[in-house]
């Protein structure tokens, strides 16, 4: 494998050679991002052959810059891929008194897959939860004065107006909402479509695609993970659906989609009837690897406190063709981020200095396919004795193709952590300012969200809007991301690139050698809800 591996990066990086000289810290750069985004590694998709030659190409990267293995005395930490859809259309009944009234699919409901449960079937009353939020900094609680024990609960799509967009993002994830429902002794959730989502997406515009896949990791068990196996979502009910299952209770449907019109509380409470639901799920197991490279603190009192540097390594793959291309090689998503992560290894070495606290340098698997690699780390880190993890800079996808004038923390606002580079920033000339577009909900949708679940301290990097900034990251996501032109061809500013590695370093070596840990801000929500160092 080795002599292999060799053998490719010559043949991939020889056009280098005759490139523009680059100061030695950008070649470095521009060398692995070259190879990662190469055509010969195919897009890096996780589970593939030419994800696993990238991992390796990394693993050998770490031990070049003196980092010691971190999964467990191996470079690689195995990750359990299940591929999942649902195996065939479902049927659903709802049953009130003598009467059964059959729900028909692709109008009145479609079913989705429970994957830790393949054959999944649940028949009970059904309770409405409104939207099923459960959020104390407004005191609202949707399951106040509802027993759902034992019960089936229907939760109404999205989120009210008026949150957080972080916090909407969060909330309004169907998954979450089952967490919630779980706590409280549901056994099934189902989805109702709002008028919100039905404008974006009908049931019957989805019926189609119902069955497309997902994927989850695979727990030392061997069971496919979920957030809420208790209490699984099964599926949504259409609105026409939703007629039929509201129909002869107390709770009006034409009540429900009025309050979702006026931004007021839902009424909820028992439906009338009893429904039947099943679902039966395909499973496809793969495996990846999450790359992990250790440096041993120094500190006897802070060397079992665990600083993650992550950024994923993996892309889409092969796709659809654009002017000939189905390579989606992703430079900048995010073969840049990795780049910037073993700079910054190399940096730790290169000082002489060892770190405080260990740090664990993670190249992580299928974030591409729902953050999946990140979320089976953060729940198993496989760290030795009373070793703990406590924070996490995360650097996914930074648009480098100008001079940069400041940076996006993603989450900076939360935690110490947004302190921290704030002066890393300044020492390199650049402002730290706010997500520049919220409703994108950035926060919830890269890997350092799996650590915040975790209850870790975690934070996102990103280059900033100043200057030519706003132009460049509209030009990339409308032109090249996920496509295959994200490439080396890119302009890439490898001045930037550099100075985005020296503050990340800064940061990660403030955080390192600082006496205290790094904690939440009292009273955050994520730092509260996922019981975060700090928070309370």
């Amino acid at each position: 494998m080795l002599r292999s591996l060799l053998l490719l990066s010559l043949t991939v990086l020889a056009p280098l050679a005759h490139a523009q000289q680059l100061p030695p810290e950008q070649a470095a750069l521009k060398a692995h991002v070259a190879f990662l985004a190469s055509d010969a590694l195919r897009g890096r998709e996780a589970g593939t052959r030419d994800y696993d030659i990238a991992a390796e190409y990394v693993a050998a990267q770490m031990l070049a810059a003196g980092l010691k293995p971190g999964a467990g005395g191996s470079w690689l930490q195995p990750v359990g891929l299940a591929t999942y859809r649902p195996a065939a259309k479902a049927k659903w009944t709802l049953t009130r008194g003598s009467a059964a009234i059959p729900l028909q699919f692709g109008i009145d409901f479609l079913n989705q897959g429970v994957p830790a449960t393949p054959d999944f079937a649940v028949e009970g009353q059904v309770v409405f939860a409104g939207y099923g939020l459960v959020y104390p900094e407004a005191r609202r609680d949707d399951y106040r004065g509802l027993d759902v024990r034992g019960k089936i609960v229907a939760l109404y799509a999205g989120t009210p107006p008026g949150l957080p967009d972080d916090v909407s993002a969060h909330l309004g994830d169907d998954d979450q909402k089952a967490r919630f429902a779980e706590a409280r002794g549901a056994k099934a959730v189902i989805i109702v479509e709002s008028i919100e989502r039905r404008a974006e997406f009908p049931v019957e515009a989805m019926a189609p695609y119902y069955d497309y896949e997902r994927t989850t990791w695979i727990a030392p068990d061997g069971k496919a993970h979920m957030i809420a196996p208790g209490a699984p979502v099964v599926g949504t009910i259409g609105q026409a659906g939703a007629e039929k299952l509201f129909a002869g209770s107390r709770i009006r449907w034409r009540d429900v989609l009025a309050a979702e019109r006026r931004g007021t509380r839902m009424p909820t409470g028992p439906l009338t009837g009893t429904l039947k639901l099943a679902t039966a799920t395909s499973i496809r197991a793969t495996r990846s690897s999450n790359v992990v490279g250790l440096i041993e603190g120094s500190d006897p009192a802070l060397r079992d406190e665990y600083l993650v540097l992550s950024a994923h390594l993996d892309h889409v793959g092969i796709g659809e063709p654009e002017k000939g291309d189905r390579i989606y090689n992703g430079a900048m998503d995010n073969a840049i981020g990795i780049a910037t992560m073993l700079d910054i290894a190399h940096r730790f070495a290169e000082s002489g200095k060892r770190p405080r606290r260990s740090i664990l340098f993670v190249a992580l698997t299928a974030e591409e396919k729902g953050l999946v690699g990140s979320s089976y780390f953060a729940a198993h880190p496989g760290l030795p004795g009373k070793g703990r993890l406590v924070a996490d800079l995360n650097l996914d996808m930074p648009i480098l193709t100008y001079a940069m004038q400041d940076l996006v923390v993603l989450g900076g606002e939360r935690s110490s952590l947004g302190a921290t580079y704030a002066a890393a920033a300044a020492a390199e000339g650049l402002a730290v300012v706010p997500d520049p577009a919220p409703e994108e909900m950035f926060f919830v949708r890269s890997d350092h969200y799996s650590f915040v679940q975790a209850g870790i301290p975690a934070v996102s990097i990103d280059s900033g809007p100043g200057g030519p900034g706003e132009a460049a990251q509209m030009e990339f996501l409308a032109s090249h991301y996920h496509k295959p032109s994200d490439d080396i061809a890119l302009p890439i500013d490898w001045t930037a690139a550099a100075k985005f590695a020296r503050v990340n370093y800064a940061a990660a070596r403030a955080v390192a050698d600082g006496d205290a840990r790094p904690s939440w801000v009292r009273g955050d929500f994520f730092g509260v809800a996922f019981g975060g160092h700090g928070a309370r």
